[in-house]
C-alpha cells in the first residue's frame, strides 16, 4: 500500500492507551535488577523493596503454580515461558495474570530475563480498549525485545528483534538505533525513549522497518517502552517491545480507503466522471499512476456489445474515462483522458476484458512480451515513466464487462501484492455499481429525450401569420429529461396558434405524457376551439389520464399534472387571444423594446381537479413586428434567484429589437446560469406579421337567395385582380355551396371573405351557431351533396366558431409562380 511519506506512523498514545503490562527485568540467577512504575501499581511493591532480590520472594507463585527451582530449570530449557498464574498483592489478596518471560542476550554471551505481567481483569475490562489490544499482542504475537542505557546504546536484545529489522545482535550492542533504522525513524523513536527515562511514564510508537522475513514490503512495528528502575528509583535503563502490526495497520488503511471510496465513488450519473472519480482516489492512495478505460459504447448510455472482442472478430475500443498520476508530466500522449484506446490482440488488457479476471504483475517486464513489440511507440512511454508494478482489474456490472482498470507504481518501490489486488477489486466494485447505476439512467434519459425529441416539432413554421424561433434545452443528469413541449400549428384563415406546455415530473412517463398532450391539443386546435374552451377541454383529458393510470392494478399510479399557455394570432385583424392555465404567462415586446407581461387571469394546472374556476380568455392587439415570447418556467426560475430576477433577465434580452429571432434564442439561453439547469426549458419566440389590405376582400351579403349570385359574381372579380382566374370555376362552385347553406340553414346577415396568403382561403360566415355536417345522401336524393363537392375542390375544409356565430372555410393550394401582394 502506498504511504504519502516517511514519517512514524504514529504519535505516543493518550495515558488512556498506555499498556497495562508490568515489566520487571530479571538476572540470569533470578535477582530483580529492573522494576516499573507499572510493576509496583499492579502487585504494590516499590522498587526499592524489589530490585537487588528474588523474583520468587518478590511475586510468590500461588499453590497451583510450578515450584521456583522447577519453573527457572523450564525457562532455561525454553528460553522463555508464558501462561497464566496467580500472584499474591502486597496487601494479601490474588491476582490472576498472564505471565510472559523472555530471554535476554548480551555481550560477552551474558543473559537477562524480562518478566512481563498483565493483570487478565485488564485485558477483559473495556476501559482501556487500546491498551488491551496491545497486550493481547504482547502475549500471542512474537516480540521483539531490547533494553538501552541511559546513552541510548543497545545492551540487551532478544532473538526476535533480528527478524524484525535483520540487524544481527552483535551489530547491536554498544550502539544506537541510528545503526538499524533509517534516520528519520530512528530520531523519532529516540526522541520517545528520552521522554520515557525523564517521565519514567510508559509510551507506545509505531515506526516502519525492513523485515527480514519479507524484503519486499516494509513493515510497520507498534513499540512500547517502558522505563526500568533501580533500587533507588532512578532510570536505569529503557526497555522496548516492538510487534509487527503491519496486517492491522493495513486493514485499518483498506477500511479508510474503502471508506473514501464512498464518498468519493459515485457522486453523479455521469458515466465519465465517474471513471474519473476512481483514477483519482487510487492516487495516490493506493497506486502511483491510475487509467480507467470504459468499452466505448459504455459513454454514451449503450451496454457493452456482446459480439465485439475476438469471437466476433471485431476487436474491443475502449474510451479513457479516468486518469491520474502523481506526476502529472507523464501524462502526456498517449494517456489522454477520452482518447479511443486500441487493445491490441492476446495482450493483458485484451485478455482481461474477455475473461472478467483480474491480473497482477508485481515486476512488470517493458523488455519483452507481444506488447513490446506490437506497440513500441507506447512501450517506450511506460518504460520512462519508469512503471515497474501494475494491475489490471476488469469492470463488470451485471455479467458485463465494462471496461478496465490499471494501476501502476513507479516511485513506490514495493510491488503490488495479493492485498492490493483485492483492495483494488474492491474499489473497482465499488465503482461499477456507480457506473451500473449512471449507465441504466444515462439509458433511461436517453430514450426520454429520445422520445420527446420525436415528439416534439422537428420544423416550426408560422405560415404567413408569425415568424418563430424555438430553443429546447432538457435538464441536468440529476433531475432527467421534463415533459416540456411546444407547438405552432396553422390553423384556417391565415391564423396561427403557438403552444407551450409543461407536464409534472421528469423521465420516460413524463415526456409519454407530454406526447399525448401535444395529440391532444393539436386534435382540439383541428376543432377552432377558442383557448378557454381547449384548456377547458384539456384539463378533462388529463383528468381522464390520470384516472386511468389510477385503475392500471399492475402499475403504480402516475402524477399527471400540466400548466399550458394557448394563443391564437390571427394577421387579418392583428389581434391575438390567449389563455392559460397555472402557466407563467408570456412576454409581450413591441416594435419600439418595450417589453410587458399581460395581466391575464392564471387559471388552475391542469388536471388537479381544481376547474370550478373557468378558464378566461384575453385578447390583444399587436402591431405588426410585435415579440410573443412563451416559455416553460425552467427559463426564469433558478435555484438561487427569485423568478422576477429571471422574468427581468428574459426582458432584458427580448429587448434587443435589431436581433434575428435565432439571435434572441440563443442569447437567451446563453443568460442561464453556468450550471445545467435543473428543469426543462423551452422558449418560443414569434413575431407578428400582418397581411395587407389588399390581400383581403369581404362582401356583406343579404340573407336572402339571390346572395349566391352576388356571391359568385364578386369572388370571380376579386380572383381576376389577384392574377388567379384559373381558379374561378372551383371557387364559384364553393361559395355558391357555402352561401347556400347559409341561407337555408343560417341567419342573420352573410358575409363572404377571400384571404390570399400561403393558400386561398374562402370563408362565409353567418350568425348560426349550428356547424355543418357532411351525411351520406341515399341515390335518389336530390339535396345534401353540396359540402362533398365542397371538399372535392378544396385542399382542406371546416368550421369555428365566431364572435356571432360561426364560419365555415374551405382553402384552395396557389400556383407555385403565385405571390401574395
Amino acid at each position: 500500500m502506498t504511504k504519502t511519506d516517511h514519517a512514524p506512523l504514529a504519535e505516543a498514545v493518550s495515558p488512556r492507551e498506555t499498556p497495562d503490562a508490568a515489566i520487571a527485568m530479571l538476572d540470569a540467577e533470578g535477582t530483580v535488577v529492573g522494576w516499573t512504575h507499572a510493576a509496583e501499581h499492579l502487585v504494590g511493591y516499590p522498587a526499592e523493596e524489589v530490585v537487588g532480590r528474588s523474583a520468587a520472594h518478590v511475586l510468590p507463585p500461588a499453590q497451583d503454580a510450578p515450584s521456583a527451582s522447577a519453573f527457572a530449570e523450564q525457562c532455561r530449557d525454553q528460553e522463555g515461558w508464558s501462561g497464566t498464574v496467580t500472584v499474591r498483592h502486597r496487601d494479601g489478596h490474588a491476582i490472576k495474570m498472564t505471565l510472559r518471560i523472555s530471554l535476554l542476550r548480551g555481550p560477552d554471551a551474558g543473559t537477562r530475563w524480562l518478566v512481563s505481567v498483565t493483570d487478565i481483569g485488564t485485558l477483559s475490562s473495556g476501559a482501556s480498549s487500546n491498551g488491551a489490544v496491545r497486550d493481547s499482542l504482547l502475549a500471542h504475537a512474537p516480540v521483539g525485545i531490547s533494553v538501552y542505557d541511559p546513552q541510548l546504546r543497545c545492551t540487551w536484545v532478544n532473538d526476535v528483534m533480528e527478524r524484525h529489522d535483520g540487524t544481527p545482535r552483535e551489530r547491536r550492542f554498544g550502539r544506537r538505533l541510528h545503526d538499524s533504522l533509517p534516520a528519520l525513524e530512528a530520531e523519532a523513536l529516540e526522541a520517545v525513549m528520552r521522554q520515557v527515562l525523564e517521565s519514567g511514564t510508559t509510551m507506545v510508537h509505531e515506526y516502519r522497518a525492513w523485515s527480514s522475513a519479507d524484503r519486499r514490503r516494509e513493515h510497520a512495528f507498534s513499540a512500547s517502552f517502558f522505563c526500568l528502575q533501580d533500587a533507588d528509583g532512578s532510570a536505569l535503563a529503557v526497555c522496548s517491545m516492538s510487534v509487527d502490526v503491519t496486517g492491522n495497520r493495513r486493514a485499518r488503511e483498506r477500511l479508510a480507503i474503502l471508506s473514501e471510496a464512498g464518498t468519493r465513488i459515485g457522486s453523479t450519473l455521469e458515466v465519465m466522471r465517474t471513471g474519473q472519480e476512481l483514477a483519482d482516489l487510487a492516487v495516490p492512495l493506493l497506486a502511483d499512476h491510475a487509467l480507467v478505460d470504459l468499452v466505448e459504447s459504455v459513454p454514451f448510455g449503450m451496454d457493452p456489445s456482446a459480439g465485439t472482442g475476438k469471437a466476433s472478430g471485431r476487436p474491443h475500443l475502449m474510451r479513457r474515462a479516468g486518469l491520474a498520476s502523481i506526476d502529472l508530466g507523464l501524462l502526456e500522449l498517449p494517456w489522454v483522458r477520452e482518447e479511443v484506446i486500441h487493445p491490441f490482440p492476446d495482450s493483458l488488457f485484451d485478455t482481461a476484458l474477455r475473461t472478467g479476471r483480474s491480473y497482477l504483475e508485481p515486476v512488470l517486464d517493458t523488455y519483452s512480451g507481444p506488447w513490446v513489440n506490437h506497440d513500441p511507440v507506447r512501450t517506450q512511454k511506460v518504460r520512462a515513466s519508469g512503471v515497474h508494478s501494475l494491475m489490471v482489474v476488469p469492470i463488470r456490472a451485471r455479467r458485463c464487462v465494462l471496461g478496465l482498470a490499471l494501476f501502476g507504481r513507479s516511485e513506490e518501490p514495493t510491488p503490488f501484492q495479493e492485498d492490493d489486488l483485492l483492495l483494488a477489486e474492491e474499489l473497482v466494485t465499488r465503482a461499477a455499481l456507480s457506473l451500473d447505476n449512471a449507465l441504466q439512467y444515462a439509458r433511461q434519459r436517453t430514450a426520454a429525450l429520445t422520445l420527446q425529441r420525436d415528439l416534439l416539432p422537428h420544423h416550426v413554421g408560422g405560415g404567413a401569420a408569425v415568424d418563430v424561433a424555438s430553443r429546447y434545452v432538457p435538464a441536468d443528469m440529476d433531475h432527467g429529461v421534463g415533459g416540456d413541449w411546444f407547438d405552432v400549428i396553422k390553423l384556417s384563415g391565415a391564423r396561427v396558434a403557438l403552444v407551450v406546455g409543461d407536464v409534472v415530473g421528469h423521465g420516460i412517463n413524463a415526456a409519454a405524457t407530454m406526447g399525448r398532450l401535444r395529440t391532444a391539443v393539436r386534435t382540439l386546435a383541428d376543432m377552432e376551439l377558442p383557448p378557454h374552451e381547449l384548456l377547458t377541454h384539456l384539463d378533462d383529458t388529463v383528468r381522464r389520464l390520470s384516472e386511468e393510470d389510477a385503475d392500471a392494478a399492475d402499475e403504480t399510479p402516475a402524477v399527471v399534472g400540466a400548466t399550458c399557455l394557448y394563443a391564437v394570432y390571427d394577421p387579418v385583424t392583428r389581434r391575438c387571444t390567449m389563455a392559460r392555465a397555472g402557466h407563467p404567462p408570456p412576454a409581450v415586446i413591441d416594435p419600439q423594446g418595450r417589453i410587458t407581461f399581460p395581466d391575464m387571469p392564471a387559471g388552475a394546472p391542469l388536471g388537479l381537479g381544481l376547474g370550478l374556476v373557468p378558464f378566461e380568455s384575453v385578447e390583444l392587439e399587436l402591431p405588426e413586428g410585435t415579440l410573443l415570447a412563451l416559455y416553460t418556467d425552467g427559463l426564469v426560475e433558478s435555484r438561487d434567484d427569485d423568478i422576477d430576477v429571471g422574468l427581468d433577465r428574459l426582458g432584458a434580452v427580448l429587448a434587443q429589437t435589431g436581433s434575428s429571432l435565432e439571435d434572441l434564442c440563443s442569447q437567451v439561453i446563453d443568460t442561464l446560469a453556468t450550471q445545467a439547469p435543473a428543469d426543462d426549458v423551452t422558449l418560443l419566440l414569434a413575431r407578428t406579421r400582418g397581411l395587407e389590405p389588399a390581400q383581403v376582400a369581404s362582401w356583406e351579403l343579404p340573407h336572402e337567395p339571390s346572395a349566391v349570385r352576388v356571391a359568385r359574381q364578386a369572388a370571380a372579380r376579386q380572383l381576376s385582380e389577384w392574377g388567379l382566374e384559373h381558379l374561378v370555376t372551383s371557387v364559384r362552385l364553393i361559395v355558391s355551396e357555402l352561401v347556400t347553406n347559409a341561407v337555408r340553414h343560417g341567419g342573420g346577415p352573410i358575409r363572404l371573405r377571400l384571404i390570399q396568403h400561403q393558400v386561398l382561403t374562402c370563408e362565409v360566415s353567418d350568425s348560426s351557431t349550428s356547424h355543418p355536417r357532411p351525411r351520406h345522401p341515399h341515390l335518389t336524393d336530390e339535396n345534401g351533396r353540396g359540402l362533398f363537392l365542397v371538399a372535392q375542390l378544396s385542399r382542406r375544409w371546416g368550421s369555428r366558431s365566431g364572435a356571432n356565430g360561426k364560419v365555415v372555410w374551405a382553402e384552395q393550394d396557389l400556383p407555385s409562380t403565385a405571390v401574395a401582394v
